[in-house]
């Protein structure tokens, strides 16, 4: 994806709005939309837009992951096996 190809002024959103939606409908790239000159937002299909978030949710939880290994708050999973089992037998 080249996003240089995907930069447009406000006029060109107002001018072809329905077209607009159309083409991130059937692409799935987003749009960057300019005001003097400037990029000012970035538009974008529903479903990217959930995939986005999706992907963003993971990274996170790999990054809260990675941060409590560092932190040495972690189990070895045999560990947590037994513990789990422990539990079940108790219940």
């Amino acid at each position: 994806m080249r996003l240089s190809n995907q930069i447009k002024p406000i006029s060109y959103l107002k001018a072809n709005a329905a077209e607009i939606i159309r083409h991130l409908g059937k692409k799935g790239e987003p749009l960057i939309i300019t005001q003097n000159g400037e990029a000012k937002v970035v538009i974008q299909d529903i479903k990217m837009y959930e995939q986005t978030q999706e992907t963003m949710a993971l990274l996170k939880i790999l990054a809260l992951g990675n941060r409590q290994i560092e932190q040495g708050k972690v189990i070895l999973a045999t560990d947590a096996v037994n513990r789990l089992r422990d539990n079940k037998e108790r219940i």
